[in-house]
């Protein structure tokens, strides 16, 4: 019985902690937060870092020219280390490996915004379903 309380208890405070992170980033202003020039890499890059887990467990997390978020965060993350000003990005497409080189602010702007919209679009998404269905919204 004692686990079954402890599991209860876990689960509702996964779920207000989910709920906290997804409302934390429909608040934010994704042009002010990842702004690289204004906060810096470091700052940009803890932002995608702290919101981009949820999105891969929501599964909405981005992918863009064949490369997820996550593979961005490993890459900024390694370049800031390394004090690089690119990022090399190795993936693998149909089991080649391809390799796509980023200017390190555009790179540091793309995972941070890419983290949060997908929270964002997430969250919006659940609110408005409803008017993309015949009959409740639109007209066609």
């Amino acid at each position: 019985m004692k686990l079954i309380k402890l599991a209860l208890v876990t689960a509702v405070g996964f779920t207000f902690l989910n709920a906290g992170l997804l409302e934390e980033a429909t608040k934010l202003d994704v042009k002010k937060v990842c702004d690289v020039k204004a906060n810096g890499a470091d700052k940009v890059l803890a932002v995608a870092k702290k919101f981009n887990p949820e999105a891969i467990k929501l599964g909405v997390e981005f992918k863009r020219l064949g490369i997820k978020n996550r593979e961005y965060v490993k890459a900024v993350e390694e370049a800031i280390k390394g004090k690089k000003k690119e990022v090399v990005i190795k993936y693998k497409v149909n089991d080649k490996e391809e390799t796509k080189k980023f200017p390190l602010d555009y790179a540091a702007w793309r995972t941070c915004s890419f983290a949060v919209r997908a929270l964002q679009l997430h969250q919006e998404s659940q609110k408005t379903w409803r008017l993309a269905v015949p009959g409740d919204g639109f007209k066609y």
